[in-house]
């Protein structure tokens, strides 16, 4: 369901560049770059910017020859994600799932140390004697 189908503004400030190393064609290209924005592009998560870098290897030995790597800025929060699979559709896929993954820290992250600040005793929190 997209934003269009339930009637919310599609307010997206993700501003990533995708970049390829190797012989790389435009069909994984643009699957990596739609798994990118699946992940980063959700609501009420901070601006994202940086790069995804997605190579393949020359060496056809290579039991892994897909490899990216993403370099991003979430608010104030730097992630960085690695990751190596067979084919490039394996490849977004893990990277879709590491990439959810550190948004959901860093939202949690954001979350908690809101919840968890005490306020100070002269702005209304417990003194030691245990009076409010």
């Amino acid at each position: 369901m997209t934003a269009k189908d339930t009637g919310v503004p599609a307010t997206t400030t993700v501003a990533v560049q995708v970049r390829v190393e190797g012989d790389v064609d435009e069909e994984a290209v643009a699957y990596v770059r739609e798994k990118v924005l699946a992940a980063l592009g959700r609501p009420g998560a901070p601006a994202v910017s940086g790069e995804v870098r997605v190579a393949r290897a020359v060496a056809h030995h290579a039991e892994r020859p897909w490899s990216a790597g993403a370099e991003l800025v979430v608010g104030n929060t730097l992630l960085v994600v690695h990751a190596q699979e067979a084919t490039a559709h394996e490849l977004a896929d893990r990277l879709q799932d590491r990439l959810r993954s550190q948004m959901d820290r860093v939202l949690h992250r954001k979350e908690a140390v809101r919840r968890s600040a005490t306020p100070p005793p002269w702005r209304g929190g417990r003194t030691g004697n245990g009076r409010v």
